[in-house]
């Protein structure tokens, strides 16, 4: 059996299948995620764009009619009255395509991910 399914090489590959529209909007959350985790490695996981720092930070993907966000349970539960107002599932969020992006508010959970991830690299490595 041939698997005919999609690999991306990078994140730059990854937007660039999208419309002008989407790409638009895929280019902002990395430039935020960026700024809000500067340290941070990006990668393709799960076939979606990714940041790690000491683990997986987010993932995020583009969908037809919405951008799905992934910063985990925890960064879910954080957040959750703000996030309240957008469709998500236990460790994932959809922006939709239709509205602004609410940048202020992923670059806020990217920065809780990220001290969250140093907290536990911090407790395995005294572990040791």
């Amino acid at each position: 059996m041939e698997d005919n399914k999609i690999t991306f090489e990078s994140i730059d590959e990854y937007i660039s299948q999208f419309s002008p529209e989407v790409q638009d909007k895929l280019k902002m959350i990395r430039t935020v995620i960026k700024e809000a985790a500067p340290d941070a490695e990006e990668k393709i996981s799960y076939q979606m764009p990714t940041f790690a720092m000491h683990g997986n930070l987010v993932h995020f993907a583009a969908f037809k009619k919405h951008i799905g966000f992934y910063p985990a349970p925890r960064g879910i539960d954080a957040f959750k009255e703000e996030l309240s107002v957008y469709k998500g599932a236990k460790g994932s969020v959809q922006f939709p395509l239709d509205q602004p992006l609410p940048f202020e508010l992923i670059s806020r959970i990217v920065q809780f991910r990220v001290a969250e991830n140093i907290k536990k690299a911090e407790a395995k490595s005294k572990k040791k």
